[in-house]
Formats: C-alpha cells, structure tokens, sequence
C-alpha cells in the first residue's frame, strides 16, 4: 500500500466561497453526526474567515455556535481547524496584539485545535506572531503560503518563505492555493522541496477549483508527499468551491494511495441536509455563477469565492457606467462587456500595487480599485481617483511588505496626498484596544462570557456585535429575507411594505422594499434625515458610490454635525461599498447646514448625502 493521504472537510469554506452566510448553529449540530459517520475525514473546518461575522449579522451568538459545532467532532476523535487572517484575526482590518493573544485563547477554550493562519501579502512578521500566539494558547500553528503565479511568486520564492515559516516555529505548513491557479507541476515542486527538508513537517493543500486546475494540482502534490487534501463535497463543491471528496479519493486510490473508504450512506444524508440548509434560507445567498468553473479566472488570478460579489458589483454599476457612456455618445456595454473590461483591469492594476497574493482581503482590494478605475475612466476621468483609506494602507505596507514594488505613479501620488510609506512591523500601528472594550461592556451592563469570550467578539467585530445585541442585525436580515423570498416568488406587487420582526421578545417594525421606485428615495431619506431642509444656495456633497452611509468608520471618531464648519477636500463621511469604506471629500468650504441620510442607509451614487453652505 502507498502513502496514507488523509482528507479535511472544509465545510466552512463551502458556504464562505459560495455565498453569503453560513448554517444556524441548530443546522451545524443536525449535520455533524452525518458528517462523523463518513468516516472518511481526519479533520473538520469549523470556524475561521467570515464565520463569525455573517452569525453576528443574522443575528446568531457565535460563540456558542463554535463550541456546539466543534464537540461533536472533538467526541469522535476528529481534529478541527479554522483559518484566521494573522494581523487581521477574523476580519478585513488589523487587529490590536492584545485582541489577537486573546483571539487564540478563546478559540483553544471554544474547541478549534488548529489555526491555519496567512497573511495575505505572506509577510512572515505577521504569520511568525501569530504562530506565537496560538501555541502559548495550546493550539496547532499551521502556517499559510497564499499561492499564486506572477513574475515575483517563483517556486524558489515560496520554497523560502516555508524555510521563513519552518524556522518560526510553524507545526504545520498550508498550500493555500485560494484562486486554484497553482500550476500543479510547480506545486509539487514546492512540496518536494518542503519534504526532502523537513520530512516530518505535515503538509495540508487547500485549492479552490474555479478555474479547472485542482484534481491536477491534487495529484502532484500527493506524489510530492502531501499529508492531508482539503474537500468539499455536494451540493457545494466544485464550482468556485473544492473539490468533491468522492472524485478525490478514486483518484488517489487509482494512483496507489492509501485513502479512506467512504459510508456512502451518511454521505448522502449529509447532502440531502446540506441542500436542506440551501432551501431553508441559505441558498438565496448563493450566485448562480458560483456554481461553475470558469478558467476566465486564470487571467485576472482573482479567487472563485469572488465571481458571485464581482458579478454583483457588475450588475450595481452597469447603469451608473452606461450612463456615463451615453453622455459620451458611446454605446452601452453588456455584462459581459464589463466583466472582460474589469478582467483586464486588475491585470493593470495588480502589478502597480505590488503583486498582493489575491487572497481576502487583498483580492477585494485589488478588484475594487480596478472597478473604480473603470467607472472613473468610463466617466472621462483619469485612474486612481478613488482609492479607499484601507487600500492606501495595503499600498503605503501598514498592512505589511508588499511582495513587488509599487508604481512610480502611485508613489507620486501618495506624496502628492501627504501619504507616508510604513516599513516598520505593522502591528505597532495598532495598539492595544482590550480596556476600551471593558469599558463599553461594563457601560452596558454585558456580560464577559465564558472564557471572555463575549468581550474578544466585540473586540473583533465592534459594529456587527453591537448590532448583534440591539436586535438590529436581526431585523435587518429577517427583512433581507423577506424581500429575497418575495422576489423569488414573483409576487404581484412589488410595492413596499411593511413588517414587523420579534426578536428575543422585542419587536421592531422594518419596511421591505424590493424594487421599489428609486424616486421614492429622496422622500424616504427626507423622512428620516437628522436634520430640516435647507432653503438658499448651498453645495451638495453627494454619494461616489452605492453603499451604505457612515458619517464615521471608527466608532471613537467624531462625526460631522449641523452647523460645523468644513474645508474643501475635508473627509465628511464614507460610503461603505465591497467591504471597503469609501471616503467622502467636502467639494467646498463652509458650514455644514443639512445632513441628508442617517449612518448605515443605503444610498445609490450621486445621492445627496449632506449639504455645506
């Protein structure tokens, strides 16, 4: 017999690169049984990414989601692991050290064993700490290499940075090859290497399937001497997701490998409660697109998981961009016109900015300056007009090294702006935040949890927790819902109406609208506005983007009031659109004398936002 390979359901990833959320925890502990009883998974993804967030946004505790998930597994012999994002922890943005040795603590005590943690530039800074950090907290260090291929990701270049890793103190090493474009034969080159160096270090590879490469991939790293392959399984694999275990194993079978048999049996309970899980709510949260492997991506080198918030950032600004070609007298473009338009720009704009692995959250970073390039330049204007605080970090390295060098063009422009570029290690720009958080709990009347567990989730997710606990990410999501429910059903008016959401014994009244006139907004924002109308001359700030509208991104921040006085280019709010928040410029001077929309409306570009006079 060969080489035992061992396989990991990656059953959080599955939903995380198809859609939206994730299962209810009532669902997880339905599934798991079924899950144990096929018998054929060494290890279990149970946590990492999105997780926890997308609980906190439906309204669900998420810490008690983890442990409930997790037992079971850990009663059945089975390990579990979760993904985290080294400086960022679970989100999009750094996160203070005394937040991430908490991170690790909490997770260790909830029941996650391994951490598979990256950074998305792999600056080894970031990953050697928190490599660090979850072994002080009893946990297995499963350092990440985010794969990718460009002039400077060379198979000498990730055969260093697992050297880099190894010597940091990494148990384990990761193949995190999240767009599926690792050519495989490099692959295994890479886990040759690896192998030959250090033979008892265990090697896991992760490869999403959009673009057709996987099974390939799969292969090459298994004759190289992978130890464990990352699988889906249906109605959730292949498509922007992973391989199906089923596919998998008779392929390693057939190539001599010892690989474990599978219970057919549970396996097809665990997909009939899968599909189960989609109908209930889940589904509607999952793009179409998603659903099937395009080597298009092969091109641009964005991840799979991205196809469907692409295709939906499309289609939001198709009309934006075709008005502004009709004002050109060009013709209109399709969505496919967009799509090879918008490919062809990240392959602009992913060498200027350094060559970031397009992996979370700099494949959203990347992509979304290249769709504000396109929208600027169809509109006449020239590129990088619009780059969002949180880019200009990754490019200015606050967020770590940049694997290439930055444009001479945005070097200048960076000066042009006052932007200084960072080389020290990013963490020291962001200090420690745990007594802020005490505070707010203690103000509350909140409760720690066990382990402290409540207190790292506001520390980690501080907007979508306090929405949590007020009741309204429930209400927000219940009406989503309803209006995704009704769409579907192609009900006969598609008026606005109105519903009421129980949530914990408190009731709030919501308004679903499904395609409701856009005339109607300006009523709407008038109704709710902070502020009476103003009369007389005054200059509007309007929205550069469909968002949602904050007139600040840090709850410590002041926000612009009635009656303070602005200078022009003075930052007045954000529109937060594609995970980033966008900056809103005041375009004159003066008194701030009318704020049109409250934080967290929705708002289409060119809305007024607020007027200064």
């Amino acid at each position: 017999m060969g080489k035992q390979i061992k396989f990991s359901l990656v059953y959080r990833d599955m939903w995380q690169s198809s859609g939206k959320y994730q299962p209810r925890v009532d669902q997880l502990v339905r599934i798991a049984p079924e899950i144990i009883n096929m018998g054929c998974f060494a290890r279990v993804e149970t946590n990492g990414g999105g997780f926890e967030q997308v609980n906190l946004l439906y309204g669900e505790n998420p810490n008690k989601a983890v442990r409930a998930w997790t037992k079971p597994f850990h009663e059945a012999g089975i390990q579990t692991h979760m993904l985290d994002r080294a400086l960022n922890g679970l989100r999009m943005s750094p996160v203070p050290v005394d937040v991430r040795k908490l991170f690790y603590k909490v997770k260790k005590a909830q029941g996650v064993d391994i951490t598979r943690c990256f950074c998305g530039l792999n600056d080894t800074r970031n990953i050697i700490d928190s490599i660090k950090y979850a072994k002080e907290a009893g946990m297995i260090a499963q350092a990440t290499m985010c794969l990718t291929v460009s002039k400077v990701h060379t198979v000498e270049y990730y055969c260093n940075l697992a050297d880099e890793l190894i010597a940091g103190g990494a148990d384990e090493i990761c193949m995190k090859d999240m767009a599926g474009i690792g050519r495989p034969v490099s692959l295994g080159k890479i886990v040759s290497y690896i192998k030959s160096k250090y033979p008892n270090i265990t090697i896991q590879y992760h490869g999403q399937t959009g673009p057709g490469f996987t099974p390939a991939s799969i292969l090459e790293v298994a004759k190289a001497g992978c130890d464990i392959i990352d699988v889906g399984m249906e109605p959730l694999s292949w498509g922007t997701g992973h391989a199906d275990v089923i596919m998998v194993r008779e392929m390693l079978k057939d190539a001599g490998f010892d690989v474990p048999e599978i219970n057919m049996g549970a396996y097809m309970r665990a997909r009939t409660l899968t599909q189960e899980f989609m109908d209930d709510f889940l589904g509607y949260y999952i793009p179409e697109s998603n659903r099937r492997l395009t080597s298009l991506l092969i091109g641009c080198g964005l991840p799979g998981g991205m196809m469907g918030s692409l295709m939906n950032d499309l289609t939001t600004n198709l009309e934006s961009i075709n008005k502004s070609r009709a004002k050109l007298g060009k013709p209109a473009y399709t969505t496919d016109d967009l799509m090879v338009k918008m490919f062809d720009e990240v392959a602009y704009v992913w060498p200027r900015v350094g060559f970031p692995p397009l992996v979370t959250p700099f494949s959203q970073y990347v992509k979304n300056l290249a769709l504000f390039n396109l929208m600027q330049l169809e509109k006449g204007k020239e590129r990088w007009t619009m780059i969002a605080d949180n880019i200009w970090d990754m490019i200015l390295g606050k967020s770590g090294k940049l694997p290439g060098e930055v444009a001479p063009e945005l070097k200048e422009l960076a000066a042009k702006q006052g932007r200084e570029f960072f080389t020290g290690n990013p963490q020291d720009l962001y200090p420690d935040k745990l007594d802020e958080f005490r505070k707010e709990m203690d103000a509350n009347g909140w409760e720690y949890g066990q382990d402290d567990e409540e207190l790292f989730e506001l520390a980690m997710h501080p907007e979508q927790y306090r929405a949590y606990k007020s009741g309204k990410a429930k209400a927000d999501f219940e009406a989503d819902l309803a209006a995704k429910k009704a769409a579907k059903a192609n009900v006969g008016s598609l008026k606005p109406q109105s519903l009421t959401v129980d949530v914990n014994g408190e009731k709030f009244a919501v308004t679903v609208s499904y395609d409701a006139p856009k005339a109607d907004a300006p009523k709407a924002a008038a109704a709710a506005a902070p502020s009476a109308p103003v009369s007389g001359n005054a200059t509007d700030v309007v929205a550069p983007i469909s968002g949602k509208f904050f007139k600040t991104k840090d709850s410590s921040a002041k926000a612009v009031a009635v009656g303070d006085m602005v200078k022009e280019g003075d930052i007045v709010g954000y529109i937060e659109a594609m995970k980033v928040f966008n900056a809103v410029a005041a375009p004159a001077s003066g008194k701030v004398v009318e704020i049109c929309r409250n934080s967290g409306d929705d708002v289409d570009e060119d809305d007024v936002l607020m007027k200064i006079q």
